[in-house]
């Protein structure tokens, strides 16, 4: 059993992914249902399922190559990084998940919303 979740969710979509499979399954919680309609909002899959215990993701391809470049977690369990609002540089090439005061947000919402957080991973 892993000590970090929302590695192991990372983990099963990138490589999902790169053996071109069109869904993965992963153990359900509140942090990974956000994480998924976060992915789904912004376009990088084609929709996810809540079904008993389990997330369902539905991949997204295009010309059968994989959308998600790099999926990479930064804020680890043993090694938590935090980020201010003022330090907070949205860039069109990669989305920061940014754990806030209200819920999770991509670093374009939480610097709209002037919000710092933990930053959970980085998608390119």
């Amino acid at each position: 059993m892993s000590s970090d979740p929302i590695a192991d969710l990372l983990t099963k979509i990138r490589n999902a992914g790169m053996a071109r499979k069109k869904e993965t399954e992963a153990p359900h919680s509140k942090i990974k249902e956000m994480l998924v309609k976060i992915l789904k909002q912004e376009g990088l899959i084609e929709d996810y399922k809540i079904e008993d215990q389990t997330i369902r993701i539905y991949l997204k391809f295009v010309k059968n190559h994989f959308i998600i470049l790099g999926l990479e977690r930064i804020s680890k369990p043993g090694l938590r990084r935090y980020i201010k609002v003022k330090k907070i540089r949205p860039d069109r090439s990669k989305i920061n998940i940014i754990s806030t005061s209200q819920g999770l947000l991509t670093d374009r919402e939480a610097f709209k919303k002037k919000l710092g957080g933990e930053i959970l991973c980085q998608i390119r």
